[in-house]
């Protein structure tokens, strides 16, 4: 049995953060139906590519989920969203702040219908403060956030990361305050409120950068491939291509060391602790480029393989997805046709639910409205649902 099977989760969110959190709850096991406006997620649109009817964007944070396309203004729909919240056990929502109560469908009344139900808001600055009703999108956030003033070239502009990595940081802490919100009703038996914002949680996810800034109260400059307190641990080039190595610690320092013949830089003052490597940068990485440059990646990583030094070829998504690594660990999965990749987490006691394609729109109406006692044909007719 998976770790939530029998937890029932409304999902009424759209495009990546709040799915990717209804979609790892799915993943876990949990029956998640998703609320969709009548034209649908946003999401169904971004392509190509497509599998007929389904866009790869669609596909990456939905598997596993139910659908139903529903007028949430429709007077006819409310008594089903009512009947939906009755008996689900959470509720994902990326409203703008205040729209939900406008609806008349706000956590205060929802409570009144379900005191087990735990509510999780999804905002891009917060249900309170002074930018509560700005819309948030991860794109805008990385800007905001200070990411895109430190992901990029040193000497170039600012970038945003390949991936919308604040959508997927914000879904995965939702999964986490749930889970622990369903640890806590076990106890007490009562829901709670939920609330994270987009800004809040990639400000945090800077981490040590952040921290730094904390330290110092300088303001965090560009990199590019490099570190700014850990040397070496960037890109170098080979004779045909590039590889990324990483040596985290000053035991990894001696033996690339030992590796490049290079014995007397283990005592070397400029480069025998980390600290000292970071501030001697600017002579130590040309005197490394120059030495790995005399060999290919393949010669380099497999040395370093031998020696116990971290380091990898910089792969395409295509090579990383189609990788001797990613196929021995089964993260390619297909069902009906749509291909995935799938969930990273093993649990040994509480298997992930078997993989399921992305629903199509509104595919499982009927049998939603069914489960509730509600006519699927009468409310469709009046244009409540799709």
């Amino acid at each position: 049995m998976s770790a939530l099977s029998g937890i029932k989760v409304l999902e009424l969110s759209r495009v990546l953060a709040g799915p990717w959190c209804g979609m790892t709850l799915a993943d876990l096991g949990a029956d998640v139906i998703k609320l969709e406006p009548l034209e649908g997620d946003d999401t169904r649109g971004y392509g190509p590519p497509f599998r007929g009817d389904i866009s790869a964007y669609f596909a990456s944070c939905n598997r596993g989920k139910r659908s139903i396309a529903i007028d949430l203004r429709h007077p006819e729909a409310k008594p089903l969203l009512e009947a939906l919240i009755s008996e689900a056990d959470v509720l994902v929502e990326n409203f703008r702040t205040g729209a939900a109560e406008a609806l008349g469908i706000g956590y205060a009344h929802a409570r009144s219908l379900n005191p087990r139900l735990i509510w999780c808001a999804i905002s891009g600055y917060g249900r309170s403060g002074p930018d509560a009703q700005r819309p948030g999108y991860d794109f805008v956030v990385q800007a905001e956030s200070g990411l895109m003033s430190i992901t990029g070239p040193a000497d170039g502009a600012p970038s945003k990361v390949g991936v919308a990595t604040v959508d997927l940081a914000t879904g995965l802490n939702a999964t986490i305050a749930i889970l622990a919100a369903l640890h806590q009703r076990a106890r007490t038996g009562e829901g709670q409120y939920i609330e994270l914002s987009l800004f809040e949680v990639q400000v945090q996810a800077l981490a040590n950068i952040a921290s730094s800034v904390l330290f110092t109260d300088a303001e965090a400059k560009r990199c590019g491939n490099t570190h700014p307190t850990i040397v070496p641990y960037q890109t170098f080039d080979a004779a045909d291509g590039t590889f990324a190595l990483a040596c985290a610690s000053d035991h990894l320092w001696h033996r690339l060391c030992a590796l490049i013949d290079r014995p007397q830089w283990v005592d070397d003052p400029r480069c025998a602790t980390n600290s000292a490597r970071v501030l001697h940068r600017h002579w130590l990485i040309p005197a490394l480029a120059a030495c790995f440059a005399a060999d290919t990646v393949t010669a380099w990583l497999a040395r370093f393989d031998t020696a116990g030094i971290p380091a990898s070829p910089v792969n395409g998504v295509r090579d990383a997805l189609m990788s001797e690594l990613a196929t021995a660990r089964s993260l390619r999965i297909e069902d009906d046709g749509i291909p995935m990749v799938a969930s990273p987490l093993r649990m040994s006691a509480s298997p992930m639910a078997e993989p399921k394609r992305p629903p199509h729109l509104s595919e499982h109406a009927d049998a939603v409205c069914a489960a509730h006692g509600f006519d699927a044909e009468a409310l469709r007719a009046s244009g409540a649902i799709r």
